[in-house]
């Protein structure tokens, strides 16, 4: 391999930079030239090869201590015409590039994918899996890189805020970043003892009403009172949104590759104000913040493990192009690199890179369950239980049943 070129799409995550160094070291000490491509595959798309920068050793042998990209990154999608794919194709060509690392998500796998079948063997090409969404097709106990520090970080901040909701005597509904799986949700709200964190994953049905998220986060409110506290952190994954009806929040963007901003989806609002007015309308006072977590996270200075992580998929995924392989996202599982071939990734019914959700069958997934607050099945296994939560609630029993009892068969849970 005479060039390697490397470029990152998608959302930025910690580590990405740790990637391009170590990549950048290994391909020199074998006597490569090391393009970078700023903003992924904006330019390229557009034929325009003058957003190129030479990296030398001497340049990026700290950066894997920084946050963000030193090359950018964008959601440009190059396979979103033949002709802006063939750009593509020819810069590469123009360029003299012989292996091409491209660091991102699954949007970015999926342009590799269909970028190795344009160059028809002429360029050799590796995926690294990079995104805080935890959401790539691996292994499951394999996380995608930037999704240990993001965890971490967010934990702190859903901490300060827990500290916050008991002095102030408020909820908090935390919107967390995260696209259609839960995982990062999950995670965050695990890590800091959150009161409840809700997933996309635990509805079986493809739309969910947004009146049972409502009663979901209601239901979780009275049960507190019921325990004598006035307060709580809610966790809402984003990957809500993307089940509930988009008419329900009005017009949605969409990005490059077709996807909804579920970021801009005002989630974590429209539930406090439908929660707040329930309970207010029967004489209950309640203070409710709407707040949202993700782009905080995704520029922070990778942790250790992040950072020997992406310094490790660097090295590998270099080495995978050296040694004359290509079409496929580099891995490392139980200490061992193992690339994972683009069409084995694939969706076969979509034709997109599949997306790993949450197992919520998981032992792991029961654990953070059982220590959650809100409405489960045994709580109205006793009428001295219904008849506590009621009161709480403002509610008489039989309503009180009526109205949160199908909770526990439209959401699977732990019983305990």
């Amino acid at each position: 391999m005479k060039t390697l070129a490397m470029l990152v799409g998608g959302g930025p995550a910690p580590g990405i930079n740790g990637v391009i160094a170590a990549s950048t070291i290994e391909a020199r000490n074998h006597g490569a030239r090391v393009l970078g491509f700023y903003d992924g595959f904006k330019w390229l798309a557009r034929g325009d090869t003058s957003h190129v920068i030479e990296l030398e050793i001497n340049g990026i042998s700290r950066i894997h201590f920084e946050g963000g990209s030193i090359l950018r990154t964008s959601r440009t999608n190059p396979t979103k015409s033949q002709e802006t794919l063939r750009n593509v194709v020819e810069a590469l060509d123009k360029l003299e590039v012989s292996g091409l690392l491209t660091i991102g998500g699954d949007d970015t796998a999926f342009a590799a994918y269909r970028l190795s079948e344009a160059v028809k063997g002429r360029v050799a090409i590796a995926h690294v899996p990079k995104t805080i969404d935890n959401d790539l097709p691996l292994p499951h106990e394999v996380p995608t890189f930037g999704f240990t520090t993001a965890c971490n970080l967010g934990k702190e901040i859903v901490e300060n805020l827990m500290g916050d909701a008991e002095t102030t005597d408020r909820w908090f509904f935390i919107t967390v970043m995260g696209r259609r799986a839960g995982h990062l949700a999950l995670g965050i709200g695990g890590a800091a003892g959150a009161t409840l964190t809700v997933i996309g994953e635990e509805f079986s049905e493809p739309r969910i009403p947004l009146q049972t998220l409502v009663d979901i986060l209601e239901g979780a409110v009275i049960k507190r009172r019921t325990s004598g506290k006035g307060h709580g952190v809610a966790i809402l994954s984003e990957g809500l949104a993307d089940k509930l009806d988009p008419a329900e929040f009005g017009s949605v963007e969409r990005d490059g590759y077709g996807n909804i901003r579920l970021s801009e989806l005002v989630l974590g609002r429209v539930l406090k104000e439908r929660v707040a007015e329930n309970l207010r309308a029967r004489g209950i006072d309640v203070t409710i913040v709407a707040k949202d977590i993700g782009y905080e996270l995704r520029c922070a200075p990778p942790g250790a493990l992040d950072i020997q992580y992406c310094r490790s998929l660097g090295y590998w995924a270099t080495r995978f192009l050296l040694d004359g392989q290509t079409e496929a996202m580099v891995t490392i599982q139980g200490g061992k690199m193992v690339p994972i071939p683009f069409q084995k990734m694939l969706d076969h019914r979509t034709g997109k890179i599949r997306v790993r959700y949450v197992d919520i069958d998981s032992e792991s997934y029961q654990t953070l369950r059982a220590y959650m607050i809100r409405l489960e099945p045994h709580d109205f296994e006793t009428s001295g239980r219904i008849e506590a939560l009621a009161r709480d609630g403002h509610l008489e029993p039989t309503a009180f049943t009526n109205r949160f009892r199908y909770l526990g068969e439209c959401t699977k849970g732990s019983s305990q």
